[in-house]
C-alpha cells in the first residue's frame, strides 16, 4: 500500500515588478522626484490663473453679467455636487468586496423617491429660468445706464476686417480704436457694411450683433481707467481672427484733450477715404481721422439695406467717388 505524504501548497510565484527591481533608496528618490514634478505643475497652474475677460469686469454691465453667471452656477451646483457625491458613494458601497451590500430584485415603486428625483431638478430649472428672465430684462442692451455724466454717442461700423468708430458730436472718427471717458454712459449704434458681425468687449459686457442694413443699440460704461480688448465674436471670413480693436477708458479731462488732439492731426474721412476702408484688409493699426460726415452712419445703413445680400457678402458698400475733372 502506497502512502502519499501531504505537501502544503506552494505560494504563487510573483514576478517582480519594475518598481520592486529598484533599491529602496532609488524608489524613495523616484517618488520624491515625482512629487516635486506634481507640485511644480500645480504651482504653475495656480500662478497662471488670473482674472481676465468676463471674470474681470470694468463696468456696471459686465459686473451684473458676472453676478448672473455666478448665481446661475451656484444654483446648478446644488444638484451637481450631491449627484457626484452620491455616484461615488453608490459605487463604493456596491463594490464587489462589500458583503453587506445587497440588492433586492423585488424592490417596488416608491412614490417618495420618484417625487424627490423629479421635484428637485424641476425646482432648479424654475429657479435658474427665473434668474435668467429677470437678468435678461435688466441687462437689455438698449436700456439706458443711470449716470449724472452726459452720455457719449458713438456709431460703430463693421468692415472687412476692421471696426470704424464715428463720433458724430465731436465730428471725428477712429479705426480699430474706441476711446471713452470713465463714468460716462456710451450709447452705441451698430451696423455692418458687409456681412453680419458681433461686437464684444468682454470686460465691459454685452455682446451684440452688427447686421447690414440694420441698426442695433448697445449701452456700455467703464468705471475704471484702463485698456481693454474688443473683438469680433462672429465668424466673418478670412480676417476674422484679426478683427480686434482697442478700448481705452480715460478720465473726462483726458478725453477732451484727446478729441482736440485728433482734430489737429491726421486726415479727414471723406468719401475717397471711406472707399479705401471698404477694401478687405488684415491687422490694420489704430488710426484717427480729424473730421467726418456726421451722417455717414445713416448713409451706410441706407445704402447697405438697398444692396442684395449676395452683394454685401462680396464686399462693403463703397460710395461713388468723383474723379478729378469729372
Amino acid at each position: 500500500m502506497l502512502v502519499r505524504r501531504y505537501a502544503p501548497p506552494r505560494a504563487p510565484h510573483r514576478r517582480a515588478s519594475p518598481a520592486n527591481d529598484l533599491h529602496p533608496p532609488r524608489r524613495l528618490a523616484a517618488r520624491a522626484l515625482l512629487r516635486g514634478v506634481l507640485l511644480c505643475a500645480a504651482a504653475a497652474m495656480l500662478a497662471s490663473c488670473r482674472m481676465a475677460g468676463v471674470l474681470d469686469p470694468k463696468g456696471p454691465i459686465a459686473a451684473q453679467e458676472l453676478l448672473l453667471l455666478i448665481n446661475t452656477t451656484e444654483i446648478m451646483l446644488v444638484v451637481v455636487v450631491p449627484v457626484i457625491l452620491l455616484t461615488l458613494g453608490v459605487a463604493w458601497w456596491y463594490r464587489a468586496g462589500n458583503p453587506r451590500a445587497n440588492h433586492s430584485p423585488e424592490w417596488k415603486y416608491q412614490g417618495g423617491v420618484e417625487f424627490t428625483v423629479w421635484a428637485i431638478p424641476a425646482l432648479i430649472v424654475i429657479l435658474v429660468g427665473s434668474v435668467a428672465w429677470i437678468g435678461s430684462h435688466r441687462l437689455d442692451p438698449k436700456a439706458p445706464i443711470e449716470s449724472n455724466a452726459k452720455p457719449l454717442e458713438v456709431d460703430v461700423v463693421a468692415l472687412d476686417w476692421k471696426w470704424l468708430f464715428i463720433y458724430p458730436e465731436q465730428r471725428i472718427a477712429t479705426l480699430n480704436q474706441l476711446v471713452l471717458p470713465v463714468g460716462a454712459p456710451v450709447n452705441l449704434r451698430l451696423t455692418s457694411a458687409t456681412v453680419m458681425n458681433s461686437f464684444f468687449v468682454p470686460q465691459l459686457g454685452s455682446q451684440i450683433y452688427a447686421m447690414g442694413g440694420m441698426t442695433t443699440h448697445l449701452n456700455l460704461m467703464a468705471d475704471a481707467a484702463g485698456e481693454f480688448q474688443g473683438l469680433s465674436a462672429n465668424f466673418s471670413g478670412d480676417g476674422f481672427a484679426d478683427m480686434q480693436f482697442q478700448v481705452k477708458a480715460v478720465q473726462s479731462g483726458d478725453f477732451d484733450g484727446w478729441v482736440q488732439k485728433v482734430r489737429g492731426e491726421g486726415s479727414p474721412l471723406d468719401d475717397p477715404g471711406y472707399a479705401g476702408l471698404t477694401k478687405p484688409s488684415h491687422k490694420v493699426p489704430p488710426t484717427t481721422y480729424r473730421s467726418v460726415d456726421p451722417a455717414l452712419f445713416e448713409r451706410i445703413v441706407e445704402h447697405t439695406a438697398a444692396m442684395p445680400e449676395k452683394a454685401r457678402a462680396a464686399g462693403a458698400w463703397c460710395p461713388p467717388v468723383q474723379e478729378a475733372g469729372g
